[in-house]
């Protein structure tokens, strides 16, 4: 059974009733985020429940020694994990003596939390009575801020409903905080100064190993029924804590509210010396702005994201508020201001995975950030790779490798690999495939070849020496074979000849030559330059060119299908609805030997390759491999359910196609794999983007022309999304019945549909 206890809605997520079971769960679903910074759902003030306390700074990581019991040569030295930051949000409320405790109060109704997506806040409503009998209502907004996005802003109101109160409030910054998640029970913060100014706070203190300086700080403002006052604060501080104590004595029914901004700065991008008068200059901005000036702000900045990324449906409220949520958390996560950055599979709403980079955004949130956004954001995200190549190729070195290969990290954050589990960090190599192909995706898209003759070539000749040395020529079978990997599937280790490693070897070899002779014939200076950087003779390329050629593909003349991998029709070949419900999820009921033995697939490994290389088969054989795989495929990742949504809209299956789509888009918000309370799945909610705009918009990139095959579930009535296609916005609103095209731009844009041409001139609707 999954959860259901958000409730529908077009722009917003809700929570009514105040259920003590599902607070952690709450914390991510209600995170919030500006790129730079990003926060759990905390409460505010003291909270004596379970609870998952998370705030987090954009590349501000510590290196976790490495655990494991048996030492394996080339194993990474740690794993990087996102730390949980100086707490500045903090607010202790206390009326007439009784701390305010959501867990102990005597009674607590009208409970009700809200996440507002179309102007990037969240609020919190409830009464309560304390243990003292005192009855009172809050109310609290927070958000931070997109524009300036070193300041987060709360406001917190209190009214006593059934005598007067004294009320007292204590804002505070505490740098003694820890991670839920940690190799050693490692000391991850040195707090250097705790001190304050006025009525301003600040903590300065740095991660130890990596040395991230940081200035945590704050400063209040009160109001008594919308008035301002000014409050004396009683001071109390350690080696690790800073809080202000402010009381007043408030009437029944009067309203007191702290309005307290807070926030981080960093030297990533401060002088470390002077991060105190950075603080204070956000503090000046931040309070002359004034709460209501930075929320008008804000939803401003929502407003023109949306104008770019909002996909519209009408008449399936749930499946709206589930896309809306999805490009809300991916625009909290990332938005392509620092290129030094890239996006973490939890974001800034959990800890697991560490924060860190993994092929997740070469594959599936490139293509959101490309037609969303301006191109030079995907790009910054290929510039991240380029920037980590010789990492890359120290990885494989470590490895054996010679000769400049370059094998990508499956967890990164500064380039060195930094995952733990030998059979994805040594064998899960498919991710190099990844990095190669989001290059030819960014120039299809974009039609930019500038940043594969600046950059991009050298990344790719490093990947295809990684391939040419890691293939092996076999005299029994003829051909060169791919030993001892793990696909994409997870549930299948160290296997021989899985089809989609094998085969995105192939095509990463044939299209760095391809590159190498484009390069060569057309851009004469660039080709000196890069042979000279990576040394490459025409023997090596011959080299590889023999490799692709003769790439062995496991493939089953019977059925006339491709094999996951040699072993695959060893097993005992039960589909998944024959395996009974309570067998479910498999990775939380089963050993891991009885999942290796099993044929379930823990998401999209052969069909990953059909849906990369979609072109490279016929729909036949699509057919014959959907029909086949997706039987044994039980969707524990988050990254399955987009493929098979995407897959099964090809194949007009558009009840399947539905069904994948609203387990994609609503994965967290339901719940489906139990796991919600360790954080959202960012970098699959860009998947949900591609289930509507690849797999209902049938939009791709075909003849260097956008094309489309639009089809739509019965249940809507219609969708509509937007895409910058080479600097030029179409919109495109698709009905029951019909298609309409409109064109933002210069000049005319030729498209296909249905494979017709059409052509569509600026500011003029065109139905089709």
């Amino acid at each position: 059974m999954n959860q259901d206890y958000i409730k529908p809605d077009n722009w917003s997520i809700i929570e009514e009733g105040f259920d003590a079971g599902r607070v952690e769960s709450s914390e991510s679903l209600f995170s919030i985020g500006n790129g730079a910074m990003g926060q759990r759902a905390n409460f505010e003030e003291h909270y004596s429940g379970s609870t998952f306390q998370g705030s987090y700074i954009a590349g501000v990581y510590y290196p976790d020694k490495t655990r494991v019991g048996w030492w394996k040569n080339g194993y990474p030295e740690y794993f990087a994990k996102v730390i949980n930051a100086p707490n500045w949000i903090g607010i202790n409320i206390t009326i007439n003596g009784e701390q305010l405790d959501l867990y102990s109060c005597k009674k607590v109704e009208n409970f009700r939390r809200e996440l507002n997506m179309k102007e990037g806040w969240l609020s919190r409503t409830f009464t309560a009575i304390l243990q003292n009998n005192v009855e009172i209502s809050v109310q609290t907004k927070r958000f931070l801020s997109l524009e300036l996005d070193e300041i987060g802003a709360i406001e917190y109101s209190i009214k006593p409903l059934n005598s007067d109160a004294d009320i007292c409030v204590e804002p505070y910054l505490d740098s003694g905080v820890t991670n839920e998640d940690t190799n050693w029970d490692d000391k991850f913060w040195n707090t250097t100064n705790v001190s304050h100014n006025d009525d301003q706070a600040f903590i300065e203190a740095h991660t130890m190993k990596t040395h991230f300086h940081t200035c945590t700080y704050m400063q209040s403002q009160f109001l008594i029924n919308d008035t301002a006052v000014n409050l004396a604060p009683e001071i109390f501080k350690n080696e690790t804590k800073i809080a202000f104590q402010y009381s007043a004595s408030i009437k029944k029914n009067d309203t007191f509210t702290i309005q307290k901004f807070g926030g981080y700065v960093v030297d990533r991008n401060h002088d470390k010396n002077q991060l105190k008068e950075a603080a204070k200059n956000v503090l000046s901005k931040a309070t002359s702005k004034g709460f209501e000036g930075l929320l008008k702000m804000q939803k401003n900045a929502w407003a023109s994201i949306w104008e770019m990324a909002d996909i519209t449906i009408d008449g399936d409220i749930k499946a709206q508020q589930g896309i809306r949520f999805n490009i809300f958390h991916l625009n909290q996560t990332y938005l392509g201001k620092d290129s030094t950055l890239n996006i973490g599979p939890k974001g800034f709403t959990g800890e697991k995975y560490g924060g860190s980079t993994y092929w997740d955004t070469e594959a599936y949130c490139i293509p959101f950030y490309m037609a969303t956004k301006d191109q030079n954001v995907a790009r910054s995200l290929l510039e991240y790779r380029h920037k980590h190549l010789e990492k890359a190729i120290e990885n494989a070195q470590k490895l054996g490798f010679t000769n400049g290969a370059a094998l990508y990290p499956m967890v990164t954050m500064n380039g060195e690999e930094c995952h733990n589990e030998w059979e994805i960090t040594f064998e899960e190599i498919h991710r190099n495939g990844a990095i190669a192909f989001a290059i030819y995706n960014y120039y299809r898209f974009t039609n930019d070849y500038s940043y594969i003759v600046e950059k991009g070539l050298e990344v790719l000749i490093g990947i295809a020496r990684f391939w040419n040395q890691r293939a092996t020529f076999s005299k029994a079978k003829d051909k060169f074979v791919i030993l001892g990997v793990t696909g994409p599937n997870e549930y299948e280790n160290n296997v021989n000849n899985n089809f989609y490693t094998n085969y995105i070897a192939k095509w990463c070899i044939d299209y760095t030559l391809d590159n190498i002779h484009k390069i060569e014939n057309e851009y004469g200076e660039d080709y000196k330059r890069i042979t000279n950087i990576t040394n490459i003779e025409n023997d090596e390329l011959n080299q590889w060119k023999k490799v692709a050629d003769n790439m062995y593909f496991p493939f089953d003349t019977k059925r006339n299908i491709f094999l996951q991998q040699d072993g695959f029709l060893d097993k005992e070949l039960i589909t998944v609805k024959d395996l009974p419900k309570d067998q479910r999820p498999i990775n939380q009921k089963w050993s891991w030997d009885r999942i290796l033995r099993s044929p379930y697939i823990k998401q999209a490994d052969t069909l990953q390759g059909f849906y990369f290389f979609e072109d490279h088969f016929t729909s036949e054989e699509l057919e014959r491999h959907f029909d086949f795989y997706e039987p044994f495929t039980v969707h524990e990742s988050s990254l399955s359910p987009c493929v098979h949504s995407i897959q099964a809209a090809k194949l007009d299956r558009m009840d399947q196609a539905y069904e994948f789509y609203l387990r994609t888009s609503r994965l967290d918000l339901d719940d489906y794999n139990k796991e919600v309370h360790e954080g959202l799945h960012i970098t699959s909610m860009a998947g949900t983007w591609m289930s509507v705009v690849e797999g209902f918009g049938g939009m791709r990139i075909k003849n260097n022309m956008l094309s489309f095959e639009p089809k739509i579930p019965d249940l809507w009535n219609g969708y509509s999304f937007k895409i910058n296609f080479r600097n030029q916005i179409l919109k495109v609103v698709v009905n029951q019945n019909e298609t309409y095209f409109q064109l933002n731009g210069t000049e005319d844009l030729q498209i296909l549909v249905n494979g017709k041409k059409v052509n569509i001139t600026p500011n003029n609707l065109v139905k089709v």
